[in-house]
């Protein structure tokens, strides 16, 4: 198996998380007034910026289950779990963090807000999921494969079941990342199905990458599978509701957004794959390396984490739309030069939580 770096995982990665930003600041900042749903630019904006969290979701999962799986070759699996495993704590912990109220609770004012699960803490339980789902599978890729691609068929198909799930009797830190009524952004469902897709895609990427005809063939596939999708999901899962008397069918193709946008991302996949020669500048790629420090700098700028004060209480929605515009672009300079010459939150984690395991080791 080539060691050669699939270059246009990081594009992808910087793309996710470009439209992520501009995405908070905008919805943050814009003045009610202008999200106006008849406007064409605003409906295009609000579609693309939809697209973000499937696309970022799904490339987590791809890039994560592919290192896994190429780990497997090298001898490196166990320590290459034991990373995954790390790397899911460490995300998850830094999601708590960054909702922390301190100061609150300085002033002796607590609630149970701060325990709401946003993308850090369920891409990070999902990556633990993927590490004990490929243990189960015995580290077989291809029972692995079918495993990943079939949970996260389900997974979709059954999101009428949870959709508004309720668990009063379980504690809000665990409710939490199955139900939406404590105020949680993201729950492990459905979006572990994204990662799950991602899963699968991993391994034709570390099967058949070598072969002449396959980048033909996969972004033909993503292209023509995820037009499909975008375009003609609903329709199919409504004749097969007719054909079989299965209303699960017609229930998802009524509020069909979880097969449409992984139509969206697989298109996005096509494209960047096809353009990843074009794609392998150090910019870009430095931007796909250090999503998590730009995610870490921007939370804290928009939402004030720690002390309460960000541009959300600063500024508030009231900014006229060419403000917007100019202030995201300012901004994304702005959270990605400091994570590029002052931001070490990957590294500084990481040794942390190393010297934490020797520690309770010894």
């Amino acid at each position: 198996m080539s060691t050669n770096r699939l270059y246009f995982i990081d594009a992808v990665r910087a793309f996710a998380i470009l439209m992520m930003l501009q995405g908070h600041f905008v919805d943050t900042l814009l003045d009610v007034s202008y999200r106006d749903q008849t406007n064409t630019a605003y409906r295009v904006w609000e579609y693309f910026r939809g697209i973000t969290a499937p696309t970022f979701f799904t490339i987590s999962g791809l890039i994560f289950s592919y290192l896994l799986i190429r780990a497997k070759q090298s001898g490196k699996i166990k320590a290459r779990m034991k990373k995954g495993l790390m790397r899911g704590l460490m995300l998850i912990g830094i999601g708590y963090l960054l909702r922390a109220p301190i100061f609150e609770w300085l002033l002796g004012r607590f609630n149970t807000y701060f325990l709401v699960v946003d993308v850090l803490q369920c891409i990070g339980l999902s990556l633990i999921l993927v590490v004990f789902i490929y243990k189960l599978t015995f580290k077989k890729t291809l029972f692995f494969s079918l495993l990943m691609l079939i949970l996260g068929f389900v997974i979709f198909m059954t999101e009428p079941l949870y959709r508004y799930l309720e668990l009063p009797e379980v504690p809000v830190v665990f409710s939490n990342y199955l139900t939406k009524e404590n105020g949680s952004v993201f729950t492990i469902i459905p979006w572990f199905g994204y990662v799950a897709f991602g899963a699968f895609i991993s391994t034709l990427f570390y099967k058949y990458v070598e072969r002449p005809k396959f980048k033909f063939a996969i972004v033909s596939s993503f292209f023509i599978i995820g037009m499909l999708l975008v375009n003609r999901s609903s329709d199919l899962f409504l004749l097969i509701d007719n054909l079989f008397n299965l209303p699960i069918f017609t229930a998802v193709a009524n509020y069909n957004y979880l097969f449409i946008r992984l139509g969206n991302v697989l298109v996005i996949f096509s494209l960047f794959y096809l353009a990843e020669n074009y794609l392998k500048k150090p910019l870009i790629l430095k931007i796909g390396q250090k999503t998590l420090s730009i995610y870490v700098i921007h939370f804290i700028i928009i939402y004030g984490s720690f002390t309460g004060l960000g541009l959300n209480t600063i500024i508030g929605r009231t900014l006229l739309p060419w403000q917007a515009i100019i202030g995201a672009i300012i901004f994304l300079s702005v959270v990605c030069f400091i994570s590029f010459y002052y931001a070490k939150t990957n590294v500084f984690v990481y040794s942390n939580l190393q010297k934490l395991m020797d520690k309770i080791r010894r």
